[in-house]
């Protein structure tokens, strides 16, 4: 259970959201040619996800323990904004016709969502995480295996329907960041490991989850314990 402070947590939303969302998720959505349908099939999350992440940036402290639940949402919604970049691409660059291209880059985002979660949970479980905190040689290859098979099928779509190597690179790099926004979706199943577990996590970290002023009042009882304890050996 290694968290990141509050602090850390406000900063990774503006950076995230500000680089991974709207540069290179929302940029290629607006752009010309403009599609209607691509644009409000993208906003409507994105805004929703917008206004729920000022709880974040306004009382991040009180809302520790939720965050996780946000930011694997937030990785949901920004794998989601690239499959639409990428769907756009397709059809209003390189000429992709019919639903074929939809329905297989729509199959490749769920599956690419499922095997990320499914890793995070057997490395969970199997003592992958834990053996990597400990810094010990360990066979992590697997891990990768998930986000290696999504970005082949996007290059082998690709090929399917564009020899024009400019877009091939929007579409490889918009796989790419694919991996590392659905790798924070795995903060789902930290957030209801948390939820069921509160006693342990209060154990390593007593202010979790509190306002900023009762943290500071709950680190000077810590403290004041400390010395007690010590003064009674």
């Amino acid at each position: 259970m290694r968290f990141q402070t509050p602090k850390e947590n406000k900063k990774n939303i503006i950076v995230f959201f500000l680089l991974l969302l709207y540069v290179t998720g929302m940029i290629p959505i607006v752009a010309v040619p403009f599609s209607v349908v691509i644009f409000k099939m993208a906003i409507i999350p994105v805004v929703i996800l917008q206004i729920w992440a000022f709880l974040y940036i306004i009382a991040p402290y009180k809302f520790e323990k939720s965050y996780y639940l946000f930011f694997g949402v937030y990785g949901v919604v920004n794998t989601y904004v690239y499959f639409l970049a990428i769907q756009k691409l397709l059809y209003l660059h390189l000429g992709a016709e019919g639903k074929g291209p939809f329905i297989i880059g729509f199959i490749l985002f769920i599956g690419l969502l499922v095997t990320m979660n499914w890793l995070n949970v057997k490395a969970l479980y199997t003592g992958t995480y834990h053996k990597m905190q400990q810094m010990k040689s360990i066979n992590v290859h697997y891990l990768s295996f998930a986000g290696i098979g999504y970005v082949i099928a996007q290059l082998v779509l690709t090929f399917v329907y564009s020899e024009y190597a400019k877009m091939m690179f929007f579409i490889l790099l918009l796989s790419l960041l694919s991996l590392f926004t659905a790798y924070f979706t795995v903060c789902i199943h930290r957030y209801y490991y948390i939820s069921k577990n509160m006693v342990r996590v209060k154990q390593v970290y007593p202010s979790f989850g509190l306002p900023l002023n009762e943290r500071q009042d709950e680190t000077k009882k810590v403290i004041e314990r400390s010395g007690i304890a010590r003064r009674k050996k």
